[in-house]
């Protein structure tokens, strides 16, 4: 896992923990640097401080979405609803506010993981709704011939849905299986989420229709198999 982030000490007790739990941590401490050490490596996923010199973690995190797909969890201070508004907006796939339980941020980095290594386990790896293609195992979804830009979680909501098509899943259900953690009435980040899914797909607010109170449901039926 790579870390980018300024804050030495943080850095330090977050590298001594992940070893005694049997993972290697790298650090950055500018966004310039840790941009262009989380392009080159191989790490799994990266934790994202936003407040960072030479470049702030927002512009990170762009640039590095356009360039790579890996998870990135966001570290920051800052607790207001638009900051972390913000973040998903940008792609982050989770966000956490300092100072965080490092039990917690374990537990928030598998469950990116699991999310992320989610490939095929023995069915159909491929689904067609109407026009839509979703391969499971390639993690990849088509509209026609247009290959869709989709982060992960992005994809993760658009399978699940798609499993469950023509039956309204609900909100907790959704939050507690992807993010792990109960959902609760102030948290927007799934809405967030499914409003950019939309975005990406034709016809998405048709396709993923919301239902007030309920949850969400996606309303394509899968063909048949030959």
């Amino acid at each position: 896992m790579l870390l980018i982030g300024d804050d030495v000490e943080l850095c330090n007790m977050m590298t001594e923990y992940f070893a005694q739990i049997g993972h290697r941590l790298e650090c950055s401490h500018n966004g310039r640097d840790g941009l262009a050490l989380a392009l080159q490596s191989p790490a799994d996923l990266v934790l994202l401080d936003v407040m960072l010199p030479l470049i702030n973690g927002f512009s990170v995190l762009q640039q590095l979405r356009r360039r790579k797909e890996m998870p990135v969890i966001m570290l920051t201070a800052r607790v207001h609803r638009e900051d972390r508004i913000g973040g998903l907006n940008k792609g982050a796939d989770d966000y956490i506010t300092k100072p965080f339980d490092p039990d917690e941020l374990l537990a928030r980095i598998h469950a990116v993981l699991r999310r992320t290594r989610a490939l095929d386990r023995g069915i159909h790896s491929v689904k067609t709704f109407e026009s839509i293609q979703i391969d499971s195992k390639a993690r990849e979804v088509h509209i026609g011939e247009k290959l869709i830009d989709l982060t992960a979680l992005e994809f993760d909501i658009l399978e699940m849905l798609a499993r469950s098509a023509g039956r309204v899943v609900s909100r907790e259900e959704i939050t507690e299986t992807l993010f792990e953690r109960a959902a609760t009435p102030f948290d927007r980040a799934l809405d967030v989420h499914v409003s950019h899914l939309r975005a990406k797909l034709e016809g998405g607010r048709n396709l993923i229709r919301t239902i007030r109170g309920a949850g969400y449901i996606f309303t394509a039926p899968a063909e048949q198999e030959p």
